[in-house]
């Protein structure tokens, strides 16, 4: 043991753990910073605190192990209401706070509310931690519930309103860097051979099944057992939202992405399906459509690492509890003949027939994807951006409209293309770029989103000019939130007075606005200059808006149910 301040031993727990970036706003264990630069960790201060949570989302997402995010006391719920994200993504974050000492509570204390209720619902592990020794304790448990099981935020409440109580003492401590923790997953369990077998007997006697891969195949690095045991047995894919970056989308097993931000074709696919088995997926409302699809009395399979998923939503046949790579690897040891199609020609025709569904899907959209309508059409703007994406960039999606467009429009033609998505709150992905570019800054980082999510932090440009996170964002600008058109007309009784200032925004150009702030800003309002302003936002050397003047009247389809 060595005596050590807190604020030595977060700083070496953190760089041993290979964590290159601390988000936060101030003031938070502020003598940590030193500890921090001395080792190579760089401080990015935010303007809000929750973009600060947001950009440590993005940063685990993409780094595939822990960030980390702070705030101090009067600043935590706004950071715990930014870990809604990570909690609904599965993102291990760890969050730290301060807090006043005990004997300051529950006595009016100037900016002091309860940190316990905010956290409890956004993370699996929320500890106080009152005195610097017990700082090792809770700071390994921290990282472990988040990288375990299914991953996810944690949270440490730190003595003092800037956690000064825990980081300025000194206390016998020894930094031991649990190394298995440091990345996703750590550990790989497999399912037993009898459910392995029961998994594949009931694939075998389908004659139409399908595959839905979720999140989990892309923590736990499956992709290419997915697409091994796919060929093999001759079985469609369809992708949740999270996991569409996990399948090849021009493979002939290709269906697309199901649920309520999807493709007609990959709902008919799933609702005309005998069996389908579900490989790391929740199984929640989005990929579901609300738990519409699959149609009642359909035979389930579900793979997940989290056995208490295992028929959450729906009666199960075969449950395997596993790691999704250990698992489909194990699967594909065991294939052999067992697992084929009982009848091949059934197998190959239903195969035959998810393929046309795709390929009249395609065709009914094709005259959007290429309108030269002006204003641009999004789904013009999303085959202009899927079309001229660099083969390693990193594509960075909000929700609401931009959701649906990215599960719908834009197809991947790169396996070394990858895609994070906002999982629920309108104005992540701005932030959560920085992040992602903070974890891989070799790589493009392209955020997708609409002005409405823009106008939610885009103070933030300055964070990225000053800690030069280079990302580019394309910004899907009608001028409104066109998603909530048809709610408040519907409300009024039509397209009447006072609807109107209920979805529609003032029409603003954020290319200027990205240039007051220290960035490049671009204004595109022809489909055919898109490339080119592409081009010139990824070598500008600073982050990069282009501002897209898109239709108001281009609105995101519907899912099919």
């Amino acid at each position: 043991m060595t005596q050590m301040s807190g604020a030595a031993f977060l700083a070496e727990t953190m760089h041993g753990h290979g964590v290159t970036h601390f988000f936060f706003m101030p003031v938070i264990v502020d003598d940590a910073m030193p500890h921090m630069e001395k080792l190579g960790i760089t401080r990015v201060m935010a303007h809000s605190e929750k973009p600060a949570a947001y950009m440590a989302d993005g940063y685990a997402r993409v780094k595939g192990s822990v960030g980390f995010c702070g705030a101090q006391s009067v600043g935590a719920t706004n950071l715990a209401a930014g870990l809604q994200d990570a909690y609904l993504a599965n993102s291990p974050v760890i969050a730290l706070t301060g807090r006043l000492a005990q004997e300051q509570q529950d006595r009016n204390a100037y900016q002091e509310v309860d940190h316990s209720s905010p956290f409890s619902a956004n993370t699996k592990y929320s500890a106080r931690v009152d005195k610097t020794d017990q700082l090792p304790m809770y700071l390994r448990q921290a990282i472990r519930e988040a990288t375990t099981g299914t991953p996810g935020p944690a949270h440490l409440d730190l003595a003092g309103i800037a956690g000064g109580e825990i980081s300025k003492n000194s206390a016998n401590m020894e930094v031991v860097i649990e190394n298995q923790f440091s990345s996703l997953p750590p550990f790989r369990p497999e399912p037993d051979a009898d459910s392995v077998n029961a998994a594949l007997s009931a694939l075998g006697s389908s004659n139409k099944p399908i595959i839905i891969a979720g999140g989990g195949v892309k923590t736990s690095g499956a992709s290419e057992q997915l697409i091994e045991l796919a060929e093999r047995l001759n079985i469609p894919v369809a992708t949740a939202l999270n996991a569409k970056d996990t399948f090849p989308a021009n493979h002939p097993l290709a269906v697309g992405v199901p649920g309520s931000y999807s493709r007609a074709c990959a709902n008919q696919a799933v609702a005309e399906a005998d069996l389908v088995f579900f490989i790391g997926s929740h199984t929640g409302g989005q990929v579901t459509n609300d738990w519409k699809l699959p149609r009642a009395n359909t035979r389930i399979i579900q793979m997940d690492i989290n056995a208490a998923e295992l028929g959450r939503s729906f009666p199960i046949e075969v449950g395997l509890q596993s790691d999704i790579q250990a698992g489909l690897q194990k699967m594909l040891r065991s294939t052999g003949e067992v697992g084929k199609a009982s009848d091949e020609q059934d197998r190959a025709a239903w195969v035959a027939h998810v393929q046309n569904l795709v390929d009249d899907w395609k065709a009914s959209v094709d005259h959007l994807w290429n309108s030269d309508d002006i204003p641009m059409r999004t789904e013009r703007l999303s085959k202009e951006l899927a079309d001229h994406l660099p083969s390693d960039a990193i594509l960075v999606a909000d929700t609401g409209h931009s959701g649906i467009w990215t599960g719908t429009m834009i197809d991947f033609s790169s396996p070394d293309q990858s895609f994070i998505r906002c999982a629920g709150s309108l104005g992540w992905a701005f932030p959560a770029a920085f992040g992602a570019k903070a974890a891989a800054p070799n790589r493009p980082v392209i955020t997708f989103a609409g002005d409405g999510a823009m106008w939610y932090h885009f103070m933030e440009m300055d964070t990225g000019v000053r800690y030069g996170l280079n990302t580019v964002t394309v910004v899907n600008n009608n001028a409104s939130l066109n998603q909530e058109r048809a709610l408040n007309e519907r409300n009024y009784g039509g397209p009447l007075p006072g609807s109107d200032e209920l979805w529609k925004l003032t029409n603003v150009d954020f290319a200027a606005m990205a240039e007051q702030m220290g960035g490049l800003g671009i204004t595109v309002t022809n489909p055919t200059h898109f490339e080119g302003a592409l081009d010139q936002a990824l070598n500008a050397g600073k982050p990069a808006v282009i501002d897209v003047k898109t239709n108001i009247d281009s609105i995101a389809p519907k899912a099919w149910d």
